[in-house]
């Protein structure tokens, strides 16, 4: 008997393995570059209208702006040059008759000698008070410096000439310095002081020491290293000092009407009250051409000390 071999066995269709079917996702088809193209254009486009709207916006409230402070100015210089000036800048009616009557008034040119007078002397003791005052804290190891320079910076700004009126015009009146205008000079000079002093004393802390010492050392007393030393290198903080206590005094209204008497001495802030009638009524031809008088020195004042020194809130030299 002959034995036939086993056969393998095959597997079935059932059996086999699963095949794994690629599919694409579903979904638009990704931007092509034209379409990329496209929105970047319109992303720079809005991005430039705002800007430009952003621009339009900046130059019209910088124009806005420079229109209300030029407005006024362009009034003050038209004005004294119009027979009948009014509140609006407009072509003038050329005339010199308000400069003539300015000219015979008898209180209006000596009133801007007064507030030369005034100014020029307030300036020169601020200065020189402020400088020794200065020079001496910034060298001198005192406990309690800085609170002390604090302490009377805060009462100037809180104590006010206004506010303190009464208890000067009592220490005027005992002194005998009622209508006299060295009263008004030492008033107004005892106000600026601790702010002169304040500003001053970061000129004299960036002077560098060894330069004194130097002079120290082949000796030199301390007023001729103030004179020769400290102040031909804080210059231009007392030039900044002396246009500032100046042009504060030259506007200054209140303490020299309470203070002084008689017509002769007021300064032109006083004398330009004169100015309106006794219902109140401003006589705008005497006014606008008093008011461009009245500016002329502290501008040219102002571009001098500019011209020649400038302005900067920083002292010393490089070291």
């Amino acid at each position: 008997m002959t034995s036939h071999p086993d056969h393998a066995a095959v597997p079935s269709a059932s059996d086999a393995a699963p095949v794994a079917v690629a599919t694409t996702p579903s979904g638009p088809p990704p931007p092509d570059a034209e379409h990329r193209r496209r929105e970047a254009q319109r992303a720079a486009g809005r991005a430039g209208a705002r800007k430009a709207v952003a621009g339009i916006g900046f130059y019209t409230f910088v124009s806005l702006v420079l229109a209300f402070f030029s407005l006024p100015l362009l009034w003050l210089a038209v004005a004294p040059f119009d027979a009948n000036p009014g509140l609006s800048a407009s072509l003038p009616e050329f005339t010199l008759q308000n400069f003539r009557v300015l000219w015979d008034n008898p209180y209006a040119m000596r009133s801007l000698g007064n507030s030369v007078i005034l100014a020029g002397g307030t300036g020169l003791l601020v200065v020189a008070f402020a400088a020794l005052a200065a020079y001496a804290l910034s060298r001198v190891r005192l406990p309690g410096r800085d609170m002390l320079l604090y302490v009377l910076l805060l009462l100037s700004s809180i104590v006010t000439g206004t506010a303190a009126m009464v208890p000067l015009f009592n220490l005027a009146t005992e002194l005998r310095l009622i209508d006299s205008q060295l009263g008004v000079i030492l008033v107004l000079s005892g106000g600026l002081l601790p702010s002169a002093i304040f500003i001053l004393k970061d000129f004299m802390d960036g002077t560098p020491r060894s330069y004194e010492e130097s002079a120290r050392v082949f000796g030199a007393s301390p007023f001729q290293i103030m004179r020769d030393i400290v102040v031909p290198v804080v210059r231009p903080g007392l030039a900044t000092i002396g246009v500032w206590s100046v042009a504060q005094v030259w506007g200054n209204f209140l303490i020299p009407f309470l203070l002084l008497r008689s017509p002769d001495q007021y300064p032109a802030a006083v004398v330009m009250y004169t100015f309106y009638t006794e219902g109140g009524q401003a006589n705008l031809a005497l006014i606008s051409t008093f008011s461009l008088l009245y500016s002329v020195p502290v501008i040219l004042m102002f571009l001098f000390v500019s011209s020649r020194y400038g302005f900067r809130f920083h002292g010393g030299i490089k070291r």
